[in-house]
């Protein structure tokens, strides 16, 4: 990525997508060129938290919600220290932001992170040919990037794919640190930082937990050298099918036992860790308003969702696995795709979608609460 901050504003821009499609509009944020996979998301709202969702990494984010920016850019709602878009798409963005908590706008905050983005463009057109042609490399060129649409083409032609790309590592801290209890302390839970969002330590924190967050080459021995009571696999980005390293740590904390609670990337592990296979989904689900069914009570919440591949196991019937039966204990009512597993005969379970979900909803909450019963369970 090259990138230079100085006359977004009014400076042409263009989207090339790899199957040749083209959009030209002006440039929003940094001034440069940039590529990734193209993906939208359906979200109305916080629109910060998923700007610095390391889930996000090496992805073009395309908002379906056509006003972006209108309340600013804070310092309290970044679920990391950076923005891990590679790039930014929003057709109407806001003039003046107008919020109390507002310290800068959105273009200038994208200028100063060197994060490119396109604005002016028709995203409800874009959305649609991803929906119907699936997610895609992309790129934005804008300033001295901008060559003819042939050579634009072919550089996006020779991006790297998401497919196939073992990105945890990338973006997951490098040195182990702790989120303390909020109160008394109840709780160990070493938890394997995959692309860990901040709210999700304070979820935990909430509830007595304290929090050992290890980096994504943590060991079997790095985990229990915590002695944790639980043990927690987070959100990531990439393909689980990569994903060894994880897959092998979860196995090795499923043979003694621990309650073990997986989000997102932690799901695909889980599944992987099971013997089910893992799949990249045509385009995906990213947004605050994904219908899931929590089949274990029949309860219907509405979820934040980011992942663009999913578990392929069963819906209709328990499974027998290396640790006993397991089951799809959540499933998307949108496409029936698998959206939580959980063991029967070990306390482990796991979630597709986001109950930390700082820019809500928050129906799904409970999960942590479930997580806290296992560990009540096991210590009794």
């Amino acid at each position: 990525m090259t990138t230079s901050t100085r006359g977004a504003t009014k400076t042409p821009a263009v989207l090339v997508l790899e199957d040749g499609r083209i959009f030209r509009g002006r440039a929003y944020g940094a001034v440069g060129e940039t590529f990734g996979e193209a993906v939208f998301s359906t979200g109305m709202t916080g629109y910060q938290e998923t700007l610095t969702d390391p889930s996000y990494h090496r992805q073009v984010v395309v908002m379906t919600a056509p006003h972006v920016g209108n309340t600013g850019v804070n310092d309290e709602d970044p679920e990391s220290k950076r923005i891990w878009v590679s790039g930014y798409v929003v057709r109407d963005p806001a003039r003046v932001p107008s919020n109390w908590r507002s310290r800068r706008t959105l273009d200038e905050e994208l200028a100063a992170q060197g994060v490119v983005g396109i604005s002016g463009i028709d995203t409800r057109a874009l959305t649609r040919h991803l929906r119907e042609r699936g997610a895609m490399r992309v790129g934005i060129f804008s300033g001295d990037a901008l060559q003819d649409d042939g050579a634009l083409l072919a550089r996006v032609q020779e991006a790297p794919q998401m497919k196939g790309a073992d990105l945890s590592a990338e973006v997951a801290t490098t040195e182990a640190y702790v989120v303390p209890a909020l109160g008394e302390k109840k709780f160990t839970v070493a938890a394997v930082d995959l692309g860990i969002k901040g709210m999700t330590p304070h979820r935990m924190a909430e509830r007595g937990i304290e929090v050992h967050v290890l980096p994504a080459t943590a060991t079997v021995e790095d985990v229990y050298a915590v002695n944790p009571d639980g043990v927690f696999f987070s959100n990531g980005p990439g393909d689980p099918a990569t994903a060894d390293h994880p897959v092998s740590v979860m196995r090795g904390v499923l043979e003694r036992g621990t309650p073990l609670f997986g989000i997102c990337f932690g799901n695909q592990i889980l599944g992987r860790a099971l013997g089910f296979g893992t799949y990249k989904l045509k385009y995906g689900h990213r947004g605050i308003n994904q219908p899931v069914q929590d089949r274990t009570t029949g309860k219907v919440e509405v979820t934040a969702h980011n992942h663009g591949f999913a578990v392929d196991a069963p819906l209709d019937q328990v499974s027998e696995t290396p640790f006993g039966r397991a089951e799809v204990s959540h499933v998307c009512l949108n496409d029936n795709v698998v959206e939580g597993l959980q063991l029967l005969d070990r306390p482990a379970f796991s979630v597709q979608y986001h109950p930390e979900a700082a820019a809500g909803p928050h129906d799904a909450a409970y999960l942590f609460d479930r997580f806290v019963s296992l560990m009540e369970g096991q210590r009794a």
